[in-house]
């Protein structure tokens, strides 16, 4: 079938003219924070970049703990491509999570949460803790020593929660402890449920976005803006950031292919100076400031539980912040923005180097 009659039988059955009418019809306001804009789209291109090279990549991976590490062993050395494939699918997910953390602390910064626009913090809070759990499942699917101990924390830790943490501790571990039952669990929440949630979700969120329109910042808000048409302008700039930031993975991918370590043995100490990954630092250093015993109680169950408090508080911001809902100027609010972004890239940095 030529190009033509494909565009004729296309059009026979849908009004391309209206989805066209529409795209050009649709504005976006300009003003000197714009640039935050991309952050959505530029994450929305890497979940799309997983997706495709995780179908690849579960061709040949077995979620069997006996074989795991050694299938994926025999993906970088053995498969055509396999090393570039899986490296692609390690860098996009460090960078999706960056992304999404960037585009969280800019939309709090912006306040771009207010009225109406709760239901678009709220689905953007949730997809950013899934894509910290995908992370997290998907490094433990390496079965390593490093992965193996950074699961038994992370879900240690989630056991330390008052009432119901011992059953999300059980519930993600299968069992008492990590074992082979952890990792088909991880492998069914990473190809499975994980990605199925996403896709809703981000259906959601992207529906939000264009029921309520680009948000403007609370300081330009009753000042004349001037708009754009969001096709072609806006998309061909989002096109060419996909472009750089996939000449950026494929960089990545291939000067800096990521490590495997050796097979997880479970009966064995944890790796000496081990550190979660990058995403985790933050609430890793917290503990660490935290005593072991505090006037008799558990220090570390203290730390979670001030921890729990402290994201809720962050996920419930929309509801809180009434003085920009109703359109006037919150400094309390920005101010703790401004902590919960220098907590966050603090604590990581001081996890990183010492």
């Amino acid at each position: 079938m030529s190009c033509q009659r494909l565009k004729d039988w296309i059009e026979e059955r849908y009004d391309v003219e209206e989805m066209k009418r529409l795209a050009r019809h649709k504005l976006v306001p300009v003003h000197q924070y714009e640039i935050w804009y991309y952050t959505g789209g530029i994450a929305m291109f890497l979940f799309v970049l997983q997706f495709i090279t995780g179908m690849v990549l579960s061709f040949y991976y077995i979620p069997y703990f006996e074989h795991a590490n050694k299938s994926i062993i025999e993906i970088v050395t053995k498969l055509n491509m396999g090393w570039f494939f899986r490296s692609i699918h390690h860098w996009g997910a460090q960078l999706a999570i960056m992304v999404l953390f960037i585009h969280a602390f800019s939309t709090l910064l912006l306040k771009s949460y207010r009225k109406p626009r709760e239901l678009l913090w709220i689905s953007g809070f949730i997809l950013l803790a899934i894509s910290i759990f995908f992370g997290l499942s998907g490094y433990f699917l390496l079965w390593d020593e490093r992965a193996f101990a950074a699961v038994r924390v992370a879900t240690g830790g989630a056991g330390n929660l008052p009432v119901i943490g011992g059953f999300i501790k059980a519930f993600l571990r299968g069992g008492i402890d990590v074992t082979g039952e952890t990792l088909i669990r991880f492998y069914a929440f990473h190809v499975s449920v994980l990605p199925i949630i996403t896709l809703a979700l981000i259906g959601i969120h992207v529906l939000l976005v264009q029921y309520h329109g680009m948000s403007v910042p609370l300081s330009l808000e009753k000042k004349p803006q001037k708009q754009i048409p969001f096709f072609p302008n806006l998309f061909y700039k989002d096109l060419i950031i996909w472009l750089l930031v996939l000449g950026i993975v494929v960089s990545l991918a291939t000067l800096l292919p990521p490590e495997i370590g050796k097979m997880a043995d479970p009966l064995a100490p944890a790796p000496e100076n081990i550190k979660p990954e990058w995403y985790f630092l933050f609430l890793f250093q917290t503990l660490k400031l935290f005593p072991g015993d505090i006037l008799g109680l558990n220090g570390e169950t203290i730390a979670i539980i001030l921890i729990s408090c402290g994201i809720l508080f962050f996920f419930l911001i929309p509801f809180f912040d009434r003085r920009s809902s109703r359109g006037e100027k919150s400094v309390l609010f920005t101010w703790i923005g401004v902590f919960y972004t220098l907590y966050f890239i603090v604590m990581t940095i001081i996890g990183f180097v010492s």
